[in-house]
């Protein structure tokens, strides 16, 4: 009786399939590749921040020191006895306080003034339609290569025709020219949609409301950065008010604690006080406003 019988099919070698090999370590689990950069990214901002904390807390350790006090080594400057008697005497029987008041008086006064000057300079170049626009904005992008320093002699004429030197008028008023807040508004106003301003047209909003209900509020952020670059620069502004005022009373603190220093020479505690009293208020203001001041920082890096 015959059979039928199939054909044996032959199996290829490399259609055998893998046996698992014995006697093989399990895989170990692979060392991330940026472990070491993102450790130098924690370690290298922490080191950085030490170095700059340091002298921070070296002034406020001598300004806590008493007067006179015989200092052999650096860590003797870290070491009690401490006393506040050091920041009495600044406070009352000196003239600091009411410097530092002229820099606070100064420095919000400018700062207001610039934001409502630069706004509405930067929403008529943007906005609206006029002759020469585009000339007048190159303007202002050819007063950012302009230093400051080249100017300071025509505007102490100005200043001296107008009769405003040793005044809050006279340190306030050359101020308020920001030409980079106005190249960063106008950049920022050409990103409103066209849609949102002609349909606020087309319901009757005049330029004024436009400028005001609908531009300002899209802008804080733009508006926050220009008012702490303002602010800071009037805060640390030694060149114009040297210049500009001749009475102790309306010193600002760049211009005071030189002449105060200058009296002390010999000894660092009164001076130290002076530049941690000096110091005090910015600290305060970097801390109430952090979130601000970084995003301000962010948004000019990225629109610059």
């Amino acid at each position: 009786m015959e059979t039928n019988t199939l054909p044996k099919r032959e199996v290829q070698p490399s259609q055998v399939p893998d046996q698992p090999r014995q006697n093989q370590p399990p895989p170990q689990p692979k060392k991330s590749k940026f472990k070491r950069g993102k450790v130098l990214r924690n370690v290298l901002p922490f080191i950085t921040a030490v170095l700059f904390l340091v002298p921070l807390i070296w002034m406020f350790f001598v300004s806590l020191k008493e007067q006179g006090a015989a200092i052999s080594g650096v860590l003797e400057w870290f070491a009690p006895p401490y006393t506040f008697e050091n920041y009495v005497h600044v406070v009352m029987d000196t003239a600091v306080l009411r410097w530092l008041v002229n820099s606070l008086v100064v420095g919000i006064i400018t700062t207001i003034i610039t934001l409502v000057v630069t706004s509405m300079a930067a929403f008529a170049i943007s906005q609206i339609k006029f002759s020469y626009k585009k000339f007048i904005f190159v303007f202002f992008l050819a007063g950012l290569m302009v230093p400051g320093e080249a100017t300071i002699i025509p505007l102490y004429q100005i200043v001296k025709d107008l009769s405003m030197l040793d005044s809050y008028i006279g340190l306030i008023l050359p101020g308020i020219a920001s030409p980079l807040g106005v190249v960063i508004l106008k950049s920022f106003f050409d990103g409103v949609p066209k849609e949102v301003i002609d349909s606020a047209k087309i319901d009757g909003c005049s330029l004024f409301r436009i400028y005001y209900n609908i531009v300002l509020p899209l802008a804080k952020p733009a508006m926050a950065a220009i008012a702490i670059f303002t602010f800071i620069g009037s805060w640390n502004n030694f060149l114009w008010p040297y210049l500009a005022i001749f009475s102790e009373e309306l010193y600002t603190l760049p211009i005071g604690i030189p002449t105060f220093n200058s009296n002390y020479s010999q000894d660092y505690v009164l001076p130290m006080t002076v530049n941690a009293v000096a110091s005090i208020p910015v600290i305060i203001a970097f801390f109430f406003f952090e979130k601000q001041i970084v995003k301000g920082i962010s948004f000019t890096g990225v629109k610059g």
